[in-house]
């Protein structure tokens, strides 16, 4: 044993060189020197202080990542003609690969060097992000009508021309056939974001587990509560800087690195708008990469920390009443020198080989979901978790369409309103629990409260809109196609086809059409402005007056709605957030010490697989059945272009209100079986045992004041 280096004050007699270069080179891993001997400070990869710094920004930046696919999900789908269903399944396909491997964490625990393995993890998810954008970079560039690449967008190729005028000689693509390379290139395109997102659930496996315990394994006992709270607190701003940062992305053109000459004529609320939804993921990865460098230098382990922070003790000492020697060194006692058996999964794990793990896990993982608390509170948070993958992944969708707002306003809105309520939520329920020292009783009751109110305030989210503006020769029937014969008979001159989308609105009578063509419009003008030209088409013969008609969607009439809409979202959000600190603290006492490693493990694994996994594919499917006018692409049904959208508010809060309703349903149980435990403890303290009342009847008169008592 080399000698340690003492308090300030205390120096070492150090009488050589050979022998000063061994000073404090215990605590370094191996036992190896230092190669300056001089150099007795301990470096910053060994200080835990500087480990937490790293893994906030690690989570920050993984949660951004994986955030952002939700914030820009309706521009992939118009970008690529995808469904709401496929980008449901694209959006949820992370947590595959994520589930798929979580279980084995427990298994691998202090084996594997952990900070290396965690920057494995992150160089994984920085190359899946680079996948992601890959599929942007292997596309032809964005046309958002169906003219030649050679002929300007956007100009004759929308416009009325009589039959006895129009081209014969290159007839126009129609999408419902086409050749194989497009749709082999589409095949591709999906398959590269399908894999890039598997990968990014495998890359985030290792990253919060092997954190979290590495920082409770070598910080202070006392430390180990602030620096996860610190963690946790920075980690929760990664979605709203997701939304924020697809809400800076979405204001650009997606060509912006190959914009075509002249320009563009669209705007942002022009329903082909696409938005630079690659550039985000290429500057999340980067981040990833920037945080994932320092976790190749940290060892496997580092020296304990061995004082509590300062300005902790101060308010300690303040707050908390003193504590005596033997109750301190029993707080300073490591986990491996506690006097009480355990003998959890987690903790038989490292003496068990990968078969038997399999074998024993479940076996303890049935045992686990036998406690009916524990059964209630995963249910309710898989509820509650539906809910929220649901809305993070369609809402900004949701606001585009039933509100006429841009999807940079959109994701504006829910990175700055809502994020920001739901983590103050959680906050506040931790601080509820905290400071009234909660039970399980009142935890129970704090979480039907939660639900309760969260429900109340959804109630009037189903009357916050108005329905679809008519939209000429379109049923507004789901499912419904329309056909040629049903458009208005003052466009039988033109040549329209009829699987072109380039809106224009008729905004006094309130009538959108398809194209300028089916208006009977048989010229363009452009109106220049200070930023970018407005688009007017004239000489329309299906518009009172002739025109002129803007291009683009018909505003909806309740856009002012939004603000209204979006702050009773972001309140039932942070009320449903209340419920997440008391709904932890009802699964740690609802099942026995040695099973509470494994049973956090269990509701982890168990709400992927029953919610963040189905949850942004049932909510996409519903979408789809809303769907009034379908493009089509290579003779298959591609992205929506119109809603009903009375059925898409209804089918949308209805899917909401449903998942509320489950998850109050199981609150209620569990306060009911908490309640009904309570009755038989009380009945079991005032009924005495009559074989103890007989034992002490026969132990003679001494025992009579005990017997008393009891």
């Amino acid at each position: 044993m080399g000698p340690r280096i003492g308090p300030i004050g205390e120096e070492l007699q150090v009488p050589d060189k050979d022998t000063k270069a061994m000073v404090g080179t215990e605590d370094i891993p191996g036992g190896k020197a230092r190669p300056n001997p001089q150099d007795l400070r301990p470096s910053v990869f060994h200080s835990i202080k500087f480990f937490v710094l790293c893994h906030s920004l690690l989570q920050l930046a993984q949660l951004m990542i994986s955030g952002y696919l939700k914030s820009s999900i309706s521009t992939v789908e118009k970008r690529f003609g995808l469904s709401s269903q496929t980008s449901g399944l694209l959006a949820a396909f992370n947590e595959v690969g994520n589930t798929a491997l979580i279980v084995f964490v427990s298994y691998f625990g202090s084996r594997v060097h952990r900070p290396r393995l965690i920057g494995y993890g992150a160089v994984l998810v920085t190359l899946a992000g680079v996948l992601m954008a890959v599929p942007h970079f292997i596309s032809e560039p964005y046309h958002y009508d169906h003219t030649s690449p050679d002929m300007p967008q956007d100009f004759e190729a929308s416009l009325c021309v009589p039959t006895t005028e129009a081209p014969t000689s290159a007839p126009t693509p129609s999408n419902s056939s086409c050749s194989g390379y497009t749709e082999v290139q589409h095949l591709a395109v999906v398959g590269i974001m399908f894999t890039a997102q598997t990968l990014l659930g495998v890359g985030g496996v290792p990253i919060q587990p092997f954190g979290i315990s590495y920082i409770d394994d070598f910080a202070h006992n006392s430390n180990s509560p602030l620096y996860l709270g610190i963690l946790f607190a920075v980690t929760m701003m990664g979605p709203g800087m997701a939304y924020g940062l697809g809400s800076l992305m979405l204001r650009l053109y997606v060509d912006i690195d190959r914009m075509p000459e002249g320009g563009i004529s669209l705007t942002s609320k022009d329903p082909r708008w696409v938005g630079a939804w690659w550039l985000g993921f290429l500057i999340s990865a980067g981040t990833v990469a920037l945080a994932a460098t320092p976790y190749f230098f940290f060892p496997k382990e580092m020296p304990k920390e061995k004082r509590e922070l300062r300005f902790r003790r101060k308010v300690l000492a303040v707050s908390d009443p003193p504590v005596s020697k033997g109750e301190d060194a029993s707080s300073e006692r490591s986990p491996g020198e506690s006097p009480e058996k355990k003998d959890g999964l987690a903790q038989i794990a490292p003496d068990l080989t990968v078969i038997q793990f399999i074998k024993v896990f479940p076996r303890v993982m049935l045992r686990t979901l036998r406690h009916p608390i524990f059964l209630l509170v995963v249910l309710s948070q898989v509820c509650m978790s539906s809910m929220v993958a649901g809305m993070a992944t369609f809402l900004p969708k949701f606001l585009e369409r039933q509100f006429s707002v841009t999807a940079s306003y959109a994701n504006l809105l829910i990175g700055c309103l809502t994020i920001p309520l739901a983590i103050v939520g959680i906050v506040v329920g931790g601080i509820l629990v905290k400071r009234l020292r909660l039970g399980p009783m009142h935890c129970g009751t704090l979480c039907l409260l939660g639900a309760l109110f969260c429900l109340l305030l959804s109630t009037p989210l189903f009357f916050m809109g108005c329905s679809t503006h008519q939209i000429a020769g379109i049923n507004h029937q789901p499912g419904a196609q329309p056909g040629l014969e049903l458009f208005p008979g003052c466009t039988e001159p033109c040549s329209c086809p009829s699987d072109d989308f380039n809106p224009v609105c008729d905004s006094s009578a309130r009538v959108e059409y398809l194209t300028p063509c089916h208006a009977g419009c048989r010229s363009r003008v452009v109106h220049e402005a200070s930023d970018k030209g407005q688009v007017f088409y004239t000489n329309c013969s299906c518009v009172v007056g002739g025109g002129p008609v803007p291009a683009g969607s018909c505003d909806s009439a309740c856009s002012h709605l939004v603000l209204p809409f979006m702050i009773l979202v972001s309140l039932a959000a942070a009320l449903a957030s209340v419920t997440h600190t008391p709904s932890f603290m009802l699964i740690l006492r609802g099942v026995k010490k040695e099973d509470k490693t494994l049973a956090v493990g269990i509701q982890f694994m168990l709400l992927r697989v029953l919610a963040w996994m189905p949850s942004p594919v049932i909510h996409g499917s519903a979408i789809d059945t809303t769907c009034v006018y379908w493009a089509q692409s290579c003779g298959r049904r591609a992205v929506c272009h119109y809603y009903d959208h009375d059925l898409l508010r209804n089918r949308f809060i209805g899917l909401q209100f449903f998942f509320k309703t489950g998850s109050l349903a199981c609150f209620a149980l569990i306060l009911a079986i908490l309640r009904q435990q309570d009755k038989e403890e009380g009945t079991k303290a005032t009924i005495p045992n009559p074989g103890l009342q007989q034992q002490l009847l026969a132990s003679g008169a001494k025992k009579e004041p005990e017997e008393s008592r009891v």
